[in-house]
Protein backbone atom coordinates (compact mmCIF):
# COMPACT_ATOMS: atom_id res chain seq x y z
CA UNK A 1 0.00 0.00 0.00
CA UNK A 2 1.42 3.57 -0.95
CA UNK A 3 1.79 6.51 2.01
CA UNK A 4 1.01 9.35 0.38
CA UNK A 5 1.94 12.48 2.12
CA UNK A 6 -0.82 15.58 2.12
CA UNK A 7 1.92 17.23 -0.59
CA UNK A 8 1.19 14.25 -2.69
CA UNK A 9 -2.76 14.21 -2.62
CA UNK A 10 -2.36 17.80 -3.35
CA UNK A 11 -0.56 17.68 -6.35
CA UNK A 12 -3.01 14.59 -7.45
CA UNK A 13 -6.26 16.61 -6.87
CA UNK A 14 -4.83 19.76 -8.21
CA UNK A 15 -3.72 17.32 -11.19
CA UNK A 16 -7.17 16.00 -11.21
CA UNK A 17 -8.99 19.29 -10.78
CA UNK A 18 -6.65 20.73 -13.95
CA UNK A 19 -7.60 17.54 -16.49
CA UNK A 20 -11.16 17.98 -15.51
CA UNK A 21 -11.72 21.44 -16.26
CA UNK A 22 -9.35 20.98 -19.58
CA UNK A 23 -11.21 18.48 -20.93
CA UNK A 24 -14.82 20.51 -20.05
CA UNK A 25 -13.30 23.56 -21.93
CA UNK A 26 -12.42 21.34 -25.00
CA UNK A 27 -15.79 19.28 -24.81
CA UNK A 28 -17.94 22.84 -24.77
CA UNK A 29 -19.00 22.27 -21.44
CA UNK A 30 -19.41 23.16 -17.87
CA UNK A 31 -16.85 21.76 -15.41
CA UNK A 32 -19.57 20.76 -13.35
CA UNK A 33 -21.02 18.62 -16.17
CA UNK A 34 -17.65 17.24 -16.63
CA UNK A 35 -16.97 16.32 -13.21
CA UNK A 36 -20.54 14.81 -13.01
CA UNK A 37 -19.85 12.66 -16.19
CA UNK A 38 -16.20 11.66 -14.77
CA UNK A 39 -17.55 10.91 -11.68
CA UNK A 40 -20.65 8.80 -13.16
CA UNK A 41 -17.63 6.53 -14.49
CA UNK A 42 -15.53 6.44 -11.67
CA UNK A 43 -13.33 8.13 -13.80
CA UNK A 44 -11.78 10.44 -11.69
CA UNK A 45 -10.62 7.89 -8.83
CA UNK A 46 -9.75 4.82 -11.84
CA UNK A 47 -7.86 6.99 -14.36
CA UNK A 48 -6.80 10.33 -12.82
CA UNK A 49 -5.58 9.42 -9.72
CA UNK A 50 -5.15 5.58 -9.99
CA UNK A 51 -2.57 6.20 -12.82
CA UNK A 52 -1.69 9.59 -11.66
CA UNK A 53 2.37 8.59 -11.92
CA UNK A 54 1.88 8.28 -15.82
CA UNK A 55 -0.78 10.98 -16.64
CA UNK A 56 1.26 13.40 -15.05
CA UNK A 57 4.14 13.19 -17.43
CA UNK A 58 2.33 13.47 -20.35
CA UNK A 59 0.69 17.60 -21.78
CA UNK A 60 -1.59 18.42 -20.46
CA UNK A 61 -3.67 18.37 -24.28
CA UNK A 62 -2.49 14.97 -24.11
CA UNK A 63 -4.50 13.91 -20.72
CA UNK A 64 -7.29 16.02 -21.97
CA UNK A 65 -7.59 13.59 -25.11
CA UNK A 66 -7.18 10.47 -23.20
CA UNK A 67 -9.84 11.79 -21.00
CA UNK A 68 -12.29 12.65 -23.54
CA UNK A 69 -11.67 9.37 -25.25
CA UNK A 70 -12.00 6.96 -22.07
CA UNK A 71 -14.55 8.68 -21.03
CA UNK A 72 -17.02 8.21 -24.38
CA UNK A 73 -15.87 5.02 -24.06
CA UNK A 74 -16.82 4.24 -21.06
CA UNK A 75 -20.39 6.23 -21.05
CA UNK A 76 -20.75 3.94 -24.38
CA UNK A 77 -19.99 0.62 -22.69
CA UNK A 78 -22.55 1.03 -19.82
CA UNK A 79 -25.78 2.04 -21.89
CA UNK A 80 -24.77 -1.18 -23.58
Amino acid sequence: MTNYTQKDIFRQVHFAVMAIEASARKARVSGKEMHDRLLAQDLIHQRLFRHYEQLHTQSLEWVVDDTLETLANWEKEAAE
